[in-house]
């Protein structure tokens, strides 16, 4: 199937939400056009209608005149086709302009997603963003869509009014004033429509997180008996949601029902006008009939009136969420100019330094995701600098320093496109074969076939973790960052992947946080960072017989000496619990000889 080119949807004007529905409008001007165009031809068209109904009446069947009869009957079946001509190219032209505003909503709001990066999901909920990409974005392009046949309902007003004034003033000043009035007793309605439209929003966002966390940690909530809990929980939200749509929904329904009531009263004002004046022989039968038609035909021109007005209303709560996405600016936009003039990523809060072109493990426990977040450029900290440039002034940050953590996600699609979407094969098959992933690219059919589903759930916990890490060495950065690459995988593999890693990116800087001894064992250097300030570094070996507070950290998983006895094996031992370097080395105990720290005499 031939690609089609992607539509750069352009750059939304700055601003609060009505000049982002103002830009989405413009931007959308041709199809925007053709709709109005359209609405109008149809709209005025069948106004029209009831004029040549009135004159058939007339000049036809009261004047007992064949032929006039056959000449309006003619211009009505005109006017019909020409009707329904309109009105199918305007639905073709509305479905098209829906489409694209929504669809030039959602390339925005995803260009923007890219441009924050991890930055968006420290300030937003995942609800949110799921909420504005499935529900904001039709509300919106509904908007637009509704303005043009706005348009054309407005032109239809003002010809009837034309007309009827033609007919008798009378009928035409009650048209005209009606009209205004009618809009101004729904005005009222469109305040707490807004409010509740907010509400519901709102907690339809928190609610979609909800649902969001429970389906990825379903299978850790089963293992520990939280299932219930969360149902609880889910269950609360869902009904506070339902009560909010249920006040949104009594809000609306008062709308809808004025939209009804009060063109309604205007119909009966004017039928029962020109039936007076036609009884007192002041219009013709025939224009008694146009009258009636018109007023009959009001109610049309006026819901569409309404209903924008309701779209408006909830549109601007959609833009609202959508500008508060797009007003967000990056922890470290990476826009900078400055060039850097060496390689070594240094941050002074810690006193790390990493060395260009080596292996540095870093051994950090609980404060791992957040110095790699630092060292990353995503907490937006000054004091982080690589080859003597501040991250901020950085040239082609995002480009420099690659960040994969353990909570990136797979996408949906091609797997040659997930791993490496522009790049020789040989590239991506040497970082497949670095990530010991050779047995993954197989089982999923191959680097040409291969697909991944979505979020990659058809591949185990390991099998998405070596995923992950062959597309980031893929990618072939600067300043690679690793956090846990092998946390899911078993010993025999993680050997692999420890020895093909130091080979792989041989000469580029590359900083595993872990604590797997394999890993440890692999790098050129390790430094232990401890209560947030670098402890001790050199080599694995080296640290675990002359650093107790390392050798603690390494084996705290191991149940091995230096841990105090109530930590089994595989139990996380709090910071406060793990020796500090350069303390008294408590643990220099035989191997398998019971810890009898306490209760000791001595």
């Amino acid at each position: 199937m031939r690609d089609l080119p992607v539509r750069d949807p352009g750059t939304p004007a700055d601003g609060g939400p009505w000049r982002f529905l103002s830009w989405l409008t413009r931007a959308e001007a041709p199809a925007f056009a053709a709709t109005a165009a359209w609405s109008v031809v149809g709209m005025t068209a069948q106004a029209l209608m009831p004029a040549a109904v009135g004159r058939a009446v007339d000049e036809g069947i009261t004047a007992r005149d064949a032929g006039a009869l056959g000449v309006w009957a003619g211009v009505l079946l005109g006017l019909g086709l020409l009707m329904a001509v309109a009105r199918t190219l305007g639905h073709v032209a509305s479905v098209r302009v829906w489409l694209g505003a929504a669809y030039r909503t959602v390339q925005v709001v995803s260009r923007q997603a890219g441009r924050l990066g991890e930055s968006l999901a420290r300030r937003i909920g995942s609800g949110e963003v799921i909420t504005v990409g499935t529900g904001d974005v039709v509300k919106l392009g509904s908007v637009v869509e509704v303005l043009g046949r706005a348009v054309g309902a407005a032109l239809a007003i003002g010809t009837v009014t034309v007309v009827l004034l033609g007919i008798d003033l009378r009928l035409g000043l009650v048209l005209l004033l009606g009209v205004p009035a009618v809009l101004a007793l729904s005005g009222p309605l469109l305040g707490p429509i807004h409010r509740r439209q907010s509400e519901r929003r709102d907690l339809t966002g928190e609610m979609t997180a909800t649902a969001s966390d429970i389906v990825a940690g379903l299978r850790v909530l089963r293992g520990i008996g939280g299932e219930a809990l969360f149902e609880r929980r889910f269950r609360a939200e869902s009904q506070r949601v339902r009560e909010a749509g249920t006040r949104a929904g009594r809000a609306e329904a008062w709308l809808n029902a004025a939209a009804v009531l009060f063109p309604g009263l205007l119909l009966t004002l004017v039928t029962w006008l020109g039936a007076r004046y036609t009884a007192a022989g002041e219009i013709t039968v025939g224009q008694l009939v146009a009258c009636y038609g018109y007023a009959a035909f009001l109610v049309t021109p006026l819901w569409v009136l309404g209903e924008a007005a309701g779209h408006l209303t909830r549109g601007h709560v959609a833009a609202a969420r959508v500008v508060r996405i797009l007003r967000m600016t990056p922890d470290h936009p990476g826009d900078g100019v400055r060039e850097p003039s060496g390689g070594e990523l240094a941050d002074d809060a810690s006193g790390l330094r990493i060395r260009p072109g080596l292996l540095t493990a870093v051994v950090a426990g609980q404060e791992a995701g957040a110095l790699a977040d630092r060292l990353a450029g995503y907490t937006g900290e000054s004091g982080v600098t690589y080859g003597g440039v501040p991250l901020a002034e950085l040239a082609g940050l995002r480009r420099r320093i690659l960040y994969a953590a353990e909570g990136d996600v797979l996408f949906t699609g091609p797997l040659r496109a997930e791993l490496l979407p522009e790049g020789p094969d040989e590239r991506i098959a040497s970082a497949v074969r670095a990530a010991s992933a050779d047995d993954v690219l197989a089982e999923a059919g191959g680097l040409a076939e291969g697909t991944v589903a979505e979020a990659g759930r058809e591949f185990s916990g390991g099998q998405r973790q070596r995923l992950r890490l062959a597309r980031a060495l893929a990618a072939d950065a600067e300043v690679l960052l690793l956090v846990e690459p092998t946390s899911a995988v078993d010993a025999h593999t993680e050997a692999a992947i420890a020895e093909r890693l130091a080979a792989h990116r041989a000469g580029r800087t590359t900083v595993v946080f872990t604590g797997s001894p394999l890993v440890l064992a692999a790098a050129d250097h390790v430094v232990h960072v401890q209560r947030g300030k670098v402890a001790a570094e050199g080599g694995h070996a080296d640290l675990m017989a002359e650093a107790p507070g390392y050798r603690a950290a390494v084996t705290r998983q191991l149940g091995g000496p230096g841990i105090p006895d109530e930590y089994g094996p595989n139990e996380r031992v709090p910071a406060e619990n793990v020796p500090e370097e350069g303390a008294p080395d408590e643990s220099v105990l035989e191997e398998n000889v019971p810890n009898e720290r306490e209760g000791d005499p001595a």
